[in-house]
């Protein structure tokens, strides 16, 4: 389908396909004669090779990608060796699930796997699961502060990676469905898919931010985390906003080198790098953080962690 704009619609993907050259935009699309939307600027590519060579699409952002992938390990590695840190397990699975979703779209975005190929739509399936059980992941390290189950224990993690699980497997469910037609999906009318992942991913993080807000306003003294947890949502929304509204004018200002998902990457690892500070932040040994009220040092390994 030619480049051109769409206007913003409810369960349509068009708007956002126009602005961006997203993962899933050659699967779905209002266009009855099919072929998906195109973006009306989009980064360019580079060859590699001789004729006819390989080419490899948005090489700006497969760099902050490889740069993503190096900060999550070093992120996980200093995670892991807070031994004594309260919630330590749990958070750490939001930072595998982060990388596994960067590498699946690294191999979109770049066209190693093109999006000629029959497994295309299942790999962007696993990768739209991915991202969205990423949310749902780091929502739910958002009520381990609330000792509804003592952080570290078997009850905490398993039901976090079940609930995790589920959601990834809805959301790949949907999506495929959506892309091949399955019973009442279909890919002219993706609402269900489009739910997912916009409003259910956008609501993961903005519940977590909230939920943040009330432990360290109700629990700690020192209320600099509330900074740690307010920038990180900051660059997420930045990020979306480069993505989805400034994209095309960002493409045309850098000539087609980088477009808005060049700073909607960059914006989305700088998000997951204060959360991790904020994280970071809350779980020093000597820090008293009570939810009860009463003073009690995280030690992460006694029946009286607070988280």
């Amino acid at each position: 389908m030619s480049s051109t704009q769409y206007p913003f619609s409810f369960g349509s993907f068009d708007y956002f396909c126009s602005q961006l050259s997203l993962t899933l935009c050659p699967l779905v699309s209002t266009n009855t004669l099919g072929g998906g939307v195109e973006a009306s600027c989009y980064s360019r590519n580079i060859q590699l090779g001789g004729d006819p060579g390989i080419l490899i699409f948005e090489p700006a952002v497969l760099i902050i990608h490889l740069v993503a992938l190096i900060m999550t390990g070093i992120m996980i590695y200093h995670i892991r060796s807070k031994y004594t840190a309260v919630g330590r397990k749990e958070i750490v699975m939001f930072f595998y699930m982060y990388a596994f979703t960067t590498i699946f779209e690294f191999l979109l975005v770049s066209g190693i796997i093109a999006s000629s190929s029959f497994l295309y739509q299942y790999f962007v399936a696993g990768y739209i699961g991915l991202g969205v059980a990423t949310m749902f992941c780091l929502l739910c390290n958002g009520f381990v502060g609330f000792q509804w189950a003592e952080d570290g224990t078997p009850q905490s993690l398993w039901s976090i990676r079940i609930a995790t699980f589920v959601v990834f497997a809805i959301t790949m469910f949907v999506a495929l469905a959506t892309f091949l037609g399955i019973g009442p999906f279909n890919s002219a009318s993706p609402i269900g898919l489009f739910i997912v992942y916009f409003v259910f991913s956008v609501a993961c993080v903005f519940i977590y931010y909230v939920l943040q807000i009330i432990l360290v306003v109700k629990t700690l003294e020192d209320k600099w985390p509330i900074g740690d947890i307010t920038v990180g949502f900051l660059f997420f929304a930045a990020g979306q906003v480069c993505q989805y509204i400034f994209s095309i004018q960002i493409c045309n200002l850098a000539q087609h080198y980088i477009d808005g998902m060049f700073f909607g990457v960059i914006c989305t690892l700088l998000g997951v790098m204060m959360v991790y500070k904020f994280w970071d932040s809350i779980t020093k040994e000597d820090l008293e953080f009570s939810v009860t009220g009463k003073s009690s040092v995280w030690d992460g390994n006694g029946e009286n962690d607070i988280y």
